[in-house]
This record gives C-alpha cells, sequence and structure tokens, in this order.
C-alpha cells in the first residue's frame, strides 16, 4: 500500500455523489501487486495485504468496516470474501479471479441449531472474470 492511500487524514474520493469504502484504493493497489508478483507468491502476498487493509480500516474507519475472510477452494485454490458480495479466487495455477461470492461457486454448508457455517467452495470459473495485469 502506497503511504497516501493509508494516510487517515486523506479526504474521501467522491464519485457521481457516491461515497468510495476507504478500503477499495487499497485494495485495487493491492491486485495490481499480486498481478505484477510471481505466481508462487501470490497466495502470501494477498493475504499479507487483504489483512493490512483490514487492520488499517478497522484503526482509521471503524465507521465504514472492511472484512475479508479466507477459505480454500475444493480445488486448491485460495478464496477471498469480502462483505459485499464479492470474492477474489486464486486458483491453483496463481491466476486471479473476480467472482460474486454466492453465485460463482457451488457452496456446501455446515448447518447446526445455532450456526451456518461455509463448509466447501467450489469456484465455478466460467462464470468468473480473470485479472489480467494492465
Amino acid at each position: 500500500m502506497t503511504e497516501n492511500a493509508l494516510h487517515p487524514n486523506s479526504p474521501a474520493v467522491l464519485q457521481s455523489g457516491v461515497l468510495i469504502p476507504p478500503g477499495e484504493r487499497p485494495l485495487s493497489e493491492a491486485i495490481s501487486e499480486v498481478l505484477l508478483a510471481p505466481v508462487q507468491e501470490r497466495v502470501a502476498l494477498f493475504t499479507a495485504r487483504v489483512r493490512e487493509i483490514q487492520a488499517w480500516v478497522e484503526q482509521h474507519h471503524p465507521d465504514h468496516p472492511w472484512s475479508c475472510m479466507v477459505y480454500r477452494g475444493t480445488d486448491g485454490s485460495h478464496v477471498f470474501r469480502g462483505g459485499v458480495g464479492h470474492s477474489l479466487v486464486i486458483d491453483p495455477q496463481g491466476r486471479l479471479w473476480r467472482a460474486r461470492s454466492y453465485e460463482d461457486f457451488a457452496t456446501i454448508y455446515d448447518i447446526t441449531p445455532t450456526s451456518c457455517e461455509i463448509a466447501t467452495l467450489t469456484p465455478v470459473y466460467e462464470q468468473m472474470r480473470e485479472y489480467l495485469p494492465r
């Protein structure tokens, strides 16, 4: 993350009168960084970056929470699920995909009387969009 992206006093960016959530710019930077990294380093790098973003947003913008849960796909992929219905997937070959958290996965849930947790996620890549370096 660049220092400017993490500066707590930077003004909110408005486009068309819509507030851009504070984690979006650093997430975009993290995606760009990961796409330039060697494929074998992408999972560790992206995991570290989303943890940094989550901690920074929590510290500087507690009124705009930003979350990311990390799961393993049934194919060995790493699934990064955000709180707004979108996911990012790093497949076993190191490619990065943008997915919808519900529609682009075959999901099995572990349901108990008091909880409903994800048991397995199987990515459906044909429905996803692959990120490529700019």
